[in-house]
């Protein structure tokens, strides 16, 4: 069962490790959204191609609507453990419940790789 309780599926660690360097890469040559409120307008708009969330959040409440948003408009997200190292990887010095790709840059074949793993693992859990 995954941490954060309206996930559909649990990121494999391997998975995880992909998706920030993803992010690394996004943050110096495309466009990344910083932070719960940007990220939730990204989603609605649907212009987010990635939407990173932490599970590490308290209170978790503020990050619950991501996952069931995400699936609503069909965006790929990945639940990573730490929102620190999440903010780390956002170019932030502090940390972030959540961030989203927006424009990939020179991470697109990434991002696409990552989401279509993405909706295998969100498949098969049914």
């Amino acid at each position: 069962m995954p941490k954060l309780p309206t996930a559909h599926y649990e990121t494999p660690p391997e998975l995880v490790e992909a998706a920030y360097e993803a992010l690394r890469i996004a943050v110096e040559t495309g466009k990344v959204k910083r932070g719960t409120n940007e990220t939730t307008k990204a989603v609605e708009r649907g212009i987010a191609k990635l939407v990173y969330i932490a599970e590490n959040v308290e209170p978790i409440e503020i990050v619950l609507h991501l996952p069931l948003l995400c699936k609503d408009r069909g965006i790929p997200y990945v639940v990573v453990p730490d929102k620190k190292a999440l903010g780390n990887y956002a170019g932030l010095e502090v940390a972030a419940a959540s961030v989203c790709i927006v424009e990939p840059g020179s991470a697109e074949k990434m991002v696409e790789d990552i989401a279509a793993k993405v909706k295998i693992l969100m498949e098969g859990s049914g």
